[in-house]
C-alpha cells in the first residue's frame, strides 16, 4: 500500500505502540501505567525506555547520568551556551533561549556529529574485524579515506580532560570491560603507533563505546545525548539575563576584520 491508498489509511487515526494519555484518567508509557508503575521512577530510567523500549540496570542508569553531568560546562564562551546566554541578555523567553541552544548542539564536528559517527565507526570496524581484517588495517584504511577519526583528536587541547572522570565511573560501576570500551582504547594505542599523537580518545569515542556496550543502536545512542550539555546552558542564560541589556559580548566596528568590498557611495 502506498500514496493515497497509504494515506486514507492513516487518516483520522494515531495508530502507536509507544503509549497515550486519557485525561482524568491514566496514562500509558509503551505499555505501562505511567503513574503506577513510573511514578518513583529515576528520569533517565524512564527516557532511556522510551527511547529503546527496554529497561536498563541501575549502574548503567547511573553511567548514563555521568556521561551528561561530566559535559555540563557553564561556559558561556561555548557556541551553544553562547546562544542561551544571548537570549538571556536581551531578555527573550528562557524556553526560546535554551531551545535554540539545544537545537545547535549537534554540529557536525563537535557536539551531537561525532558521538554518532563514531558510534557508527564502532559497528564498522568491529563488523570488519569479525570478518577477518585487523582491527589496525581498518584503522589506517579509514584514516587513508577520511584523514581523521571521529572520536578522536580535539580542537585547542588533545587531551580530553572528562576521560579520567568518565572511565572511573564506568570501572566503579563495572562497566569498563566491555569490547567496544576496550575497542576504542585499542584503536587510540593503533593512533599512537601511527605517530598520530594529536588524535587521542575524545569524548564521543569514549561515551559511544559505552553506549554500544550497553547495545544502543545508533539512533538510540543519538537520541540519548540530545540533552547531553543541557545543564550547562541554564546558569549562562542566568547570569546573562543579570547584565545590562546588550552587552554581553558587544563587538565594535573596528573589531571586525572585513575583507570585502571597499566603502563605496549609495546611489538613489
Amino acid at each position: 500500500m502506498k500514496g493515497p491508498e497509504l494515506l486514507a489509511a492513516e487518516a483520522g487515526i494515531l495508530r502507536t505502540r509507544v503509549g497515550a494519555c486519557w485525561p482524568g484518567s491514566h496514562a500509558v508509557f509503551r505499555g505501562h501505567d505511567l503513574h503506577q508503575e513510573f511514578h518513583d521512577a529515576d528520569w533517565m530510567d524512564l527516557y532511556v525506555y522510551g527511547i529503546t523500549g527496554r529497561r536498563f540496570t541501575p549502574q548503567q542508569i547511573k553511567l548514563l547520568h555521568g556521561i551528561w553531568v561530566n559535559t555540563s560546562y557553564p561556559d558561556t564562551r561555548l557556541w551553544n551556551n553562547r546562544i542561551a546566554a544571548l537570549a538571556g541578555n536581551v531578555r527573550s523567553s528562557p524556553v526560546l533561549g535554551l531551545t535554540a541552544a539545544l537545537a545547535v548542539s549537534e554540529a557536525r564536528i563537535y557536539g551531537g556529529g561525532p558521538g554518532l559517527r563514531a558510534i557508527n565507526f564502532f559497528y564498522r570496524a568491529r563488523k570488519a574485524v569479525d570478518g577477518g581484517q585487523p582491527l589496525r588495517d581498518f584503522v589506517s584504511a579509514e584514516l587513508a579515506s577520511k584523514r581523521h577519526l571521529y572520536g578522536y583528536g580535539r580542537p585547542i587541547e588533545a587531551r580530553d580532560e572528562r576521560l579520567p572522570w568518565l572511565s572511573g565511573l564506568a570501572r566503579s560501576l563495572g562497566l569498563a570491560d566491555g569490547p567496544y570500551f576496550r575497542m576504542a582504547q585499542e584503536v587510540e594505542a593503533i593512533l599512537m603507533d601511527l605517530g598520530k599523537p594529536a588524535l587521542r580518545m575524545n569524548y564521543a569515542a569514549m561515551t559511544a563505546s559505552l553506549g554500544a556496550d550497553m547495545g544502543l543502536s545508533p539512533r538510540q545512542f543519538q537520541i540519548f545525548r540530545v540533552p547531553l550539555f543541557f545543564a550547562g546552558m541554564p546558569p549562562c542564560l542566568v547570569e546573562a539575563a543579570q547584565k545590562p541589556e546588550g552587552t554581553l559580548f558587544p563587538t565594535p566596528c573596528d573589531g571586525i576584520a572585513y575583507t570585502g568590498v571597499g566603502k563605496r557611495p549609495w546611489r538613489k
